[in-house]
């Protein structure tokens, strides 16, 4: 009895033992006798217990590892404190498992070796310009090294860009006369355009001015003529009608009559005037109107 209990317990052991199931994103290394063996692939795997040992456990989602921040020292002689964060992903459990002691603290110091040397090129600056080149550089040094420990450098990412508080006054000063330098040149580009602008209102409204007077002045001119036109047709249309009358019967003696009254009337308004009156020299042509133009009255009555 005892021994059944213990091959039934010694079977639940094996079968225990035997049975490995891997879950998904995950890669587990076998080794048997201490050699390796192979990769047991998510789902249910069966190996051959107390011969074959499950050695290493990798996943192989993308693994975020924060780059511890350091000193590095720039072209142009300053400090600079950096610190990043590194994208990787198992690709090889094999190589992962057997190709270094410890890859993530490989990488860690590779990434940090590498920016030292790509920052060292660099004028402090180009530092701050120049983050994404200093991020592809990174990840291309990073790649080629750590294909041999079966792992996928992705991508690298600088958090953070520290200079000296020094440098970091002298840089907030550099930023603000580079603003007060475009505010007064941006002001000065205003006053010019204001002035520009003020110049062209004024030539066109010069222009708009003069084009007005010379309208005015032809609009006056043409009424001008067109009232001394239309005077100078009153004036014949008069004449004419003068001298048709003059021409009906009984013209020529009103033409007369009304000259010896208008001849009458200014020698009246002279005497009214004045105490000096003023006689022709010929004594008889007054007569010889007044009588014509007596006769011509009577006959008129």
């Amino acid at each position: 009895m005892e021994i059944g209990l213990f091959i039934l317990l010694a079977a639940v052991v094996f079968i225990v033992q035997a049975l490995k199931v891997v879950p998904q994103q995950h890669a587990w290394v076998v080794e048997r006798l201490g050699r390796f063996h192979g990769v047991l692939q998510p789902g249910l795997n069966i190996v051959v217990p107390f011969i074959d040992r499950v050695a290493y456990r990798h996943i192989l989602k993308e693994v975020p590892l924060d780059v511890p921040s350091q000193i590095c020292i720039t072209r142009d002689n300053t400090q600079l404190q950096v610190d990043g964060i590194l994208y990787f992903q198992v690709t090889d459990p094999q190589r992962a498992s057997y190709g270094t002691s410890d890859y993530v603290l490989a990488i860690t110091q590779l990434a940090q070796t590498t920016l030292r040397s790509v920052i060292g090129k660099m004028e402090l600056d180009k530092t701050f310009e120049e983050r994404d080149d200093i991020n592809r550089a990174v990840v291309a040094a990073l790649d080629e090294a750590a294909s041999s420990w079966g792992v996928k450098v992705l991508r690298y990412e600088i958090k953070d860009l520290t200079p000296p508080k020094e440098i970091l006054h002298a840089m907030q000063a550099q930023i603000t006369a580079e603003r007060e330098k475009r505010a007064l040149i941006a002001a000065s580009e205003g006053r010019k355009q204001e002035q520009i602008n003020i110049a062209a209102g004024q030539r066109e409204a010069s222009i708009q001015r003069s084009e007005g007077e010379k309208q005015a002045a032809i609009n006056q001119a043409q009424g001008e003529a067109e009232a001394i036109k239309a005077v100078a047709d009153a004036n014949a249309q008069a004449i004419r009608k003068v001298a048709e009358a003059i021409e009906a019967p009984g013209g020529m003696n009103a033409v007369n009559l009304k000259v010896a009254e208008k001849y009458v009337e200014a020698f009246a308004g002279v005497a009214k005037e004045g105490n000096t009156l003023i006689l022709p020299g010929n004594m008889a042509e007054m007569g010889t109107m007044v009588a014509a133009a007596m006769s011509i009255m009577k006959t008129q009555k």
